[in-house]
């Protein structure tokens, strides 16, 4: 399994932002450090997934040498995230949702960047650990 690194940004008001530097635009945050890392794994997961699934190459890691080395990064926490291989076998579902809940779903998943499958399925995840 190909690892990558994320940055952990705190925030002043608190909590944690969280970027990839090999995948603009894939972003989470957190409440905690752990919640900031729990949510950057599953983050890494859904954005590698969808990349593989359209068919497109990820890049190589950028290593932690690398991003010490830029102004922009050397400050940052970096933790590392594993990237699924492959592209998993998807299934095609058909579910029954309240409208308004509908736009607010596809609201919430184009702010951050992540397809309404992959939101629905990170927020299955999460409510299946708790």
């Amino acid at each position: 399994m190909t690892t990558y690194i994320a940055l952990l940004h705190p925030e002043e008001d608190g909590g944690y932002s969280v970027s990839f530097p090999d995948f603009p635009g894939c972003a989470t945050q957190g409440e905690t450090l752990d919640e900031a890392a729990q949510m950057a794994q599953e983050a890494i997961e859904g954005h590698v997934e969808c990349l593989l699934e359209m068919g497109q190459p990820l890049q190589a890691p950028t290593t932690l040498e690398v991003l010490r080395s830029r102004p922009e990064t050397a400050e940052s926490l970096a933790i590392v995230v594993k990237a699924p291989e492959r592209a998993p076998r998807y299934v095609r579902v058909s579910i029954t949702v309240p409208e308004k809940d509908l736009r607010e779903i596809d609201a919430f998943a184009k702010a951050h960047g992540t397809p309404r499958s992959s939101f629905l399925v990170q927020a299955a995840r999460r409510a299946m650990r708790d």
